[in-house]
């Protein structure tokens, strides 16, 4: 980014922290995220005081792990439970919107909803947006939309340098992702990798879900989908 400001941003889905050998473990997940060394996190899937997963504030414990600032929202929440999406950071940032998005068909249980935080790195403000959207096409369209629209992207407030970043459940080339186009750049894309790095299933991965979007300000220095044993098993 120009005025030599820099971060590392990682976006990862924790499927509630839970691993490939199917015990849950924010402790894992907060390891991951220590060894990748990052500024600025984008969480999806996190567990707050639900009972499959031990009553734990998963967003709090990783962020109190890490030392980081962190801001939850709750795309799904009964009384007590809740089900979302978390930025967290170890830079000074505030919170500016957070907020369900529109499409879950009738009747459906999982919501999808977005976080968008102001960083402050350096001089500059960062506006960053983390979401996931939904499993189907119409769906995700329709939330991809209204992320582009006047209550996120589309504010004045958003101004550049911004990142939309997060678990998108489609893969390059489709209509969602041509939508992102149309005002961001792609980092992988930016970056000019010879081989997309593929992000789903964690074993074997053959496409990618995962998707970091950004401003026209932003050189990327380097793009890694972080793969060991470690990752494997978180």
């Amino acid at each position: 980014m120009s005025g030599h400001a820099q971060i590392r941003l990682v976006t990862y889905n924790v499927h509630r922290c839970q691993g490939s050998d199917r015990k849950i473990s924010p402790y894992r997940i907060a390891e991951v995220i220590a060894a990748a060394d990052a500024d600025v996190v984008a969480l999806q899937e996190l567990d707050v005081n639900r009972t499959r997963s031990g009553r734990v504030d998963q967003a709090q414990l990783i962020a109190a792990l890490l030392e980081m600032e962190f801001h939850f929202h709750a795309a799904w929440q009964t009384a007590e439970e809740r089900f979302g999406n978390a930025v967290l950071s170890r830079l000074p940032m505030r919170l500016i919107h957070a907020a369900q998005l529109p499409g879950a068909p009738r009747g459906w249980r999982e919501r999808r909803g977005a976080v968008w935080v102001s960083v402050q790195a350096g001089r500059h403000h960062i506006q960053v947006i983390n979401t996931h959207l939904g499993l189907v096409r119409h769906e995700r369209l329709t939330q991809i939309n209204a992320l582009l629209g006047p209550h996120w992207l589309g504010h004045p407030d958003c101004r550049s340098p911004r990142v939309l970043c997060g678990d998108f459940n489609t893969v390059p080339g489709t209509r969602v992702h041509g939508r992102c186009l149309e005002i961001l750049r792609d980092a992988q894309q930016a970056f000019r990798l010879a081989r997309p790095r593929r992000t789903y299933p964690t074993r074997l991965p053959v496409a990618r879900l995962d998707h970091v979007f950004l401003s026209d300000e932003f050189t990327v220095r380097n793009v890694e989908v972080v793969r060991t044993p470690l990752t494997r098993r978180a």
